[in-house]
């Protein structure tokens, strides 16, 4: 890990940059006062359908809302009534009540978008396309979306990063949405399935393998491929939002935070392939991926130490960039609530951009302490307002 005095102690790094890289990615996040902007993608995918695949709502039927209830849950706050019930599941809670604690303690814009969503949010949001495409279809099938609207995805992508005015941190939710990582990552040729995680304990790799395989087999993708032409095979449509915006952000200059995990850096991948090498160290150069320290320290393959951090260096030496990841130490030993401490256990990892807003708070000067007392108390008014909504 690198060491500066510019890097705070309270911040963990991921891959292997140089501590200047590091620095510098953090610069803009650090200055005092910050006012940056949040674009929150809910996107859905028939991946999420295939039963064991995600643990983002405990049934097939729940993950259906799984976008739309953590969307209400991050902006309304844990104590207000809600029209979307968030969805069982096996263990923990949503990401989302630590995503709306992050956003008390900063200057953020929020927007929300929504693609591919089956049922759409009374809450006002940014519609990328017609409600009526709904979800990509399964990335088994080899045929997810047509090319015609992953263009059109890209493109609406491609306006928002080049108007970009002012920092952007990008979140997403997209239950189903490690599985179209993997799928995105192997049909750019990235050797990377033993490393993708996902949402369930132990998360499903063979499954998520089978499917992929099956899908990128059926699609027949030429050597290379382009990144529209993997979409249209095995993604789905937040992703080909975000690669858009990545590259509109070339024109915009303004940097921008991935919160996430895999598929961040899928979307970054996507952006990444097929620009000439000065585009590829700018964009590097602009990018920070922001995520939890549960996903960051998750180890899914033997002894090594974060199978994140393999995903990040495997992308960064396909198109030969520095790139850097972060994540907030804040850690739920101390909470009050088994619902947060099983985040600990590896029930909940990341979601609704939770790692990066957390992380950024921590870089506007919030400590783990008080970002803790916060969670603990956004959990309590969570309880309630679930026991007093309850018919």
């Amino acid at each position: 890990m690198p060491s500066s005095p510019l890097i705070p102690s309270e911040i963990g790094i991921l891959g292997v940059a140089s501590a200047e890289d590091v620095a510098s990615r953090l610069r803009p996040w650090q200055i005092d006062g910050l006012v940056a902007d949040l674009l929150l993608v809910l996107a859905a995918t028939r991946t999420a359908e295939h039963p064991g695949i995600s643990a983002a709502g405990s049934t097939v039927a729940s993950r259906r809302f799984t976008a739309l209830a953590d969307a209400e849950l991050m902006l309304a706050g844990p104590a207000a009534p809600r029209r979307w019930p968030l969805p069982p599941l096996p263990a923990g809670v949503s990401p989302a009540p630590l995503t709306h604690v992050a956003l008390q303690r900063l200057s953020l814009m929020p927007v929300v978008a929504a693609v591919g969503l089956e049922h759409q949010s009374v809450a006002p949001h940014l519609r990328l396309e017609s409600a009526e495409l709904g979800p990509a279809a399964c990335v088994s099938t080899g045929a997810s979306m047509r090319l015609s609207r992953v263009q059109q995805l890209w493109r609406r992508g491609h306006r928002i990063g080049a108007g970009l005015r002012r920092p952007l941190v990008l979140s997403e939710c997209v239950p189903g949405g490690t599985t179209t990582a993997l799928g995105v990552l192997e049909g750019l040729g990235l050797d990377v399935s033993p490393w993708i995680s996902g949402s369930a304990l132990h998360p499903p790799k063979a499954m998520k393998a089978r499917l992929v395989a099956h899908g990128l087999a059926r699609a027949a993708l030429p050597s290379p491929a382009s990144s529209q032409q993997v979409l249209a095979a095995v993604g789905d449509p937040f992703q080909a939002v975000a690669a858009g915006l990545l590259r509109g952000a070339l024109i915009s200059g303004q940097p921008v935070m991935l919160a996430g995990g895999s598929q961040m850096l899928a979307v970054l991948a996507l952006a990444l392939q097929g620009l000439a090498e000065d585009d590829r160290l700018r964009l590097a150069a602009q990018v920070l991926l922001g995520t939890t320290p549960w996903l960051a320290e998750e180890r899914v393959a033997g002894p090594v130490p974060s199978a994140l951090g393999c995903v990040l260096e495997a992308v960064a030496d396909r198109y030969q960039v520095p790139l850097v990841g972060a994540f907030s130490r804040l850690r739920f030993t101390r909470s009050r609530h088994q619902q947060l401490r099983d985040f600990e256990a590896g029930h909940v990892k990341e979601g609704v951009g939770a790692g990066a807003l957390l992380l950024l708070a921590q870089l506007q000067g919030a400590s783990t302490d008080d970002l803790l007392t916060r969670c603990d108390q956004a959990m309590e008014a969570l309880l309630v307002s679930s026991v007093t909504s309850s018919p």
